[in-house]
């Protein structure tokens, strides 16, 4: 496990294509929130701000996929996202997309390991 890494959720709280678990992050402009989900049996991390206009992707909290669990959707203007890259895949998000939040998944758990851009908040004590 990396340095100062975070515990998010338990690996089993994280199905294929299903919900998502929300996590407090720093960021530059203040506090906010993350989010891990699965995917293709890969839990990856993203920022919870829609690339089209930065508001939280989740129409109710977890809630992150379409209804098909192949795309992450903003529950706001509908812009869509590949979940293995983040990467804009439709609507609104005209190319932009998810900003990466580095995540691991080691002995059960998944881990949010900070970075100089994503933080632990000051309420959050990494683990060492």
């Amino acid at each position: 496990m990396t340095d100062a890494a975070i515990p998010v959720c338990a690996s089993a709280d994280l199905v294929d294509g299903g919900d998502g678990v929300r996590f407090p992050v720093g960021t530059r402009d203040g506090q906010t929130t993350a989010f891990v989900v699965r995917f293709q049996g890969l839990v990856r991390g993203y920022l919870n701000r829609c690339a089209h206009v930065g508001v939280e992707l989740d129409w109710d909290p977890g809630k992150f996929f379409d209804r098909s669990g192949l795309y992450l959707m903003c529950a706001t203007h509908g812009a869509i996202y590949a979940p293995e890259s983040g990467r804009c895949a439709g609507g609104p998000c005209r190319g932009q997309g998810l900003r990466v939040v580095t995540v691991e998944e080691r002995d059960g758990q998944v881990w949010f390991v900070p970075d100089p851009s994503t933080f632990a908040p000051p309420s959050v004590r990494p683990i060492i």
